[in-house]
């Protein structure tokens, strides 16, 4: 039998041929995080990016990078192509492939957040897919549950960044899908 990618309608018949889920990644609130308690800085280090400070974990970066065995990663984030100017050499995050934004589709256009469109454009309606982000309100939730492909929504706390537990939990996730 050869060990080659199988093509043709039987491929449908074996997920563990097809891709690996998405998951998206945003960084402010996930790898770069802000308002923790003056007795309580996490783990991490100061730097500037484009002149703006940031507090970067290289450990929420770590347990993203991880997950690359399970998922396609792809970042979701404002910082767009920046992410792969900075985070690799500073977080040992990337370079991954990224989402680019049309700031104006706001509302309606995007779902009702300004991230949805460029998402369902590079993911399509069947792709499973996870996303981690800070804010990750009704808009997306309504929008995870209405879309037709497996969807999970990891959202972490900007103090914190993303954790471990949210980082077994998208292994398992993405376990079940396999």
């Amino acid at each position: 039998m050869s060990s080659g990618t199988m093509t043709g309608p039987l491929c449908d018949e074996y997920p563990f041929q097809q891709a690996k889920p998405l998951l998206l990644v945003d960084v402010d609130g996930v790898i770069s995080l802000w308002g923790w308690g003056e007795a309580e800085r996490p783990h991490g280090a100061w730097t500037l990016v484009s002149g703006i400070a940031h507090y970067l974990s290289r450990e929420a970066a770590a347990r993203i990078a991880a997950l690359q065995d399970a998922f396609e990663l792809v970042w979701c984030t404002g910082w767009e192509d920046r992410a792969n100017e900075h985070l690799p050499h500073l977080v040992g995050l990337g370079p991954l492939p990224h989402l680019s934004f049309e700031r104006r589709m706001a509302g309606a256009a995007s779902h009702g957040h300004w991230k949805l469109a460029a998402i369902d454009a590079h993911a399509g309606p069947e792709r499973p897919l996870a996303w981690i982000d800070d804010d990750l309100g009704p808009a997306c939730e309504a929008w995870a549950a209405a879309r037709p492909g497996p969807t999970l929504l990891i959202t972490t706390l900007p103090a914190e960044g993303f954790t471990a537990a949210q980082a077994a939990e998208l292994r398992a996730w993405a376990a079940a899908r396999a």
